[in-house]
């Protein structure tokens, strides 16, 4: 069989830390703020860090095993080669689906904004959000990453606009009241987990960046640090500014603090900005899906011709086209949060699957070679990837009835296509 041709290796370290940052901090922080401090009031911070602490668990089993396997299929290689074929094509659509719907409903997202500035029909807006985002990554993964990292650098001024805005009222409030208790501060952590995804995309960049196995794991460490700090800050200066129960009953949260402080001009600049997470979001999640997408298909999980990149750009397009199209397909209906939650729901199983295969290869191949170590064992047992294989399942135990079986029935159509399917051996991971 003929060798696939590589991904072209563009992206230097500093590329991919901004990648990661600006799909971390994307529309989950503009769009679920408001429900999370209806769960959590003004601990709407602790919800943020019990997030993070789970999230920098899994974040670390990502990193070690990302330097020992640096491809784009990212997760379906990892459980591919600890949990075998069926499991790994099983994760990968979950995976896939994830991206896919949850780009659909931020375009949404970003659709209820723009029509606040020029009012088309919000399916309008998406399909045309999906469209230029499409063609956009169809040019390359330089301008796809410039793109993103512009995108990014706007975030981060409205983020910290707020935090600004916060300065002046910190201290006036009790950042220990919690309406609910502390089971509303786990509710709103598994829901604003969804303020997180994105790290785990990172990794999906491997085979498009230099020296992958030393980059991919520190410019994923990283953006979980700077994204964690600001969303800290900016849960703290939300409730200064606001009570917990406005926020709660606010649609555009951000907004609504923004015009506490600045007026309605200053609502109208945070919507733009809303624009641009929101669009940045979409823009990774579809990256990401794309890869993870040709990932599969050159190992041959998927049919074949997924695999097929531009000779030029040395772009999947085939993949990134069939990502574009079932995005457009689900755009035309979706609630954020209950997607949202969905999300979580197959992001919460796929990151107990690579918690457990950190742990399961510490066994069973103790001597292979491992560019990123997790530090911190008792004997063979690595002390994070434990600790984030049970905290991922504490978090899917918040989710609702409701979202756990949609999540189980998506989880069974996975397993019995995979389970049909037919595989073979993965190619040699490329260094």
């Amino acid at each position: 069989m003929a060798a696939i041709p590589g991904l072209k290796r563009d992206l230097g370290p500093w590329e991919v830390t901004l990648s990661g940052v600006g799909i971390i901090l994307g529309a989950g922080i503009y769009a679920l703020i408001g429900e999370a401090a209806g769960l959590a009031g003004n601990a709407l911070w602790l919800s943020f860090v019990l997030s993070a602490a789970i999230a920098l668990c899994t974040g670390l089993s990502y990193a070690e095993l990302s330097s020992i396997f640096p491809r784009a299929g990212a997760e379906y290689e990892y459980v591919h080669h600890t949990f075998g074929r069926r499991m790994a094509f099983v994760i990968g659509w979950l995976i896939i689906f994830a991206g896919v719907i949850g780009a659909s409903t931020v375009a949404l997202g970003f659709a209820g904004y723009a029509a606040t500035l020029l009012p088309l029909p919000l399916f309008l807006w998406a399909l045309l959000l999906i469209a230029g985002i499409t063609i956009l990554l169809l040019l390359g993964i330089r301008i796809s990453a410039w793109f993103a990292i512009l995108f990014t650098l706007i975030e981060i001024g409205g983020l910290i606009a707020v935090i600004v805005i916060g300065i002046p009222h910190l201290g006036e409030v009790d950042y220990l009241a919690m309406p609910l208790g502390f089971t509303g501060v786990l509710q709103a952590a598994a829901l604003v987990f969804f303020a997180y995804i994105g790290f785990e995309d990172v990794v999906k960049l491997a085979e498009e960046t230099r020296r992958p196995h030393v980059n991919i794991p520190r410019g994923l460490l990283i953006a979980m640090a700077l994204s964690t700090v600001l969303y800290l800050l900016v849960a703290v200066a939300a409730v200064s500014v606001l009570p917990w129960e406005t926020l709660a009953a606010s649609p555009a949260p951000f907004a609504a603090i923004v015009e506490t402080a600045l007026g309605s001009a200053g609502a109208e600049a945070i919507t733009l900005v809303a624009l641009f997470a929101t669009a940045n979001t979409v823009l990774l999640m579809m990256l990401a899906s794309s890869r993870i997408t040709y990932g599969m298909a050159s190992s041959r999980a998927l049919p074949g011709f997924l695999a097929r990149l531009d000779g030029r750009r040395g772009v999947p397009y085939l993949a990134t086209l069939l990502v574009g199209i079932l995005a457009a397909a689900v755009a035309l209906a979706g609630d954020l949060v209950l997607v949202a939650q969905v999300t979580n729901f197959t992001l919460f199983l796929t990151f107990a699957t690579i918690n457990g295969a950190v742990i399961l290869l510490r066994f069973r191949e103790p001597g292979r070679e491992r560019p990123f170590r997790i530090p911190g064992s008792l004997g063979r047992m690595p002390f994070f990837p434990l600790a984030g294989l049970i905290s991922t399942f504490l978090l899917l135990w918040q989710l609702n009835l409701q979202v756990i079986l949609i999540g189980i029935a998506l989880t069974a159509v996975g397993a019995a296509i995979g389970w049909r399917g037919k595989g073979g051996p993965l190619p040699s991971s490329p260094q």
